[in-house]
C-alpha cells in the first residue's frame, strides 16, 4: 500500500520594491567605499602613514651617519696627536713655540 503525500503548497514571497533595496545597497556600498578610502584607517590615511615612514626612515639614517662620524672624530680626538694639534690650532688660535702668526686684514678698495 502507497500513501501519497498530497504537495503543500509553499507560501508567495512578498514581491520586495526592487527599487528601494537596489538604492539601499548602493547607498550602503557607497558608504563602505568612501569610509575605506577617506576614513580614519582609509587608503588615504594609509598613504600619509607609508610617506611619513618613509620620511622618518631617511632622517634616523642621516642622524646615524652623523653619529658615526662624532664617534670616529671623539677617537681620533682621543688618539690622534694630529687631530688634537689641528683642533688646538683651529679653535684655540694656539701655535707651536717659535712660529710666528699672520694675521691677514681683508683689503679695502676705495
Amino acid at each position: 500500500m502507497t500513501t501519497r503525500i498530497d504537495a503543500v503548497p509553499l507560501p508567495i514571497p512578498r514581491r520586495v520594491n526592487s527599487r528601494r533595496l537596489q538604492l539601499a545597497l548602493a547607498f550602503v556600498t557607497s558608504a563602505v567605499v568612501a569610509d575605506s578610502l577617506i576614513g580614519e584607517r582609509g587608503f588615504a590615511a594609509r598613504v600619509r602613514a607609508a610617506h611619513e615612514y618613509t620620511r622618518a626612515t631617511h632622517a634616523l639614517r642621516a642622524i646615524q651617519n652623523e653619529n658615526a662620524g662624532l664617534r670616529e672624530q671623539i677617537r681620533r680626538l682621543q688618539s690622534d696627536p694630529t687631530m688634537i694639534e689641528a683642533v688646538a690650532r683651529e679653535e684655540l688660535g694656539l701655535i707651536r713655540p717659535g712660529e710666528l702668526l699672520f694675521v691677514m686684514a681683508p683689503v679695502t678698495r676705495p
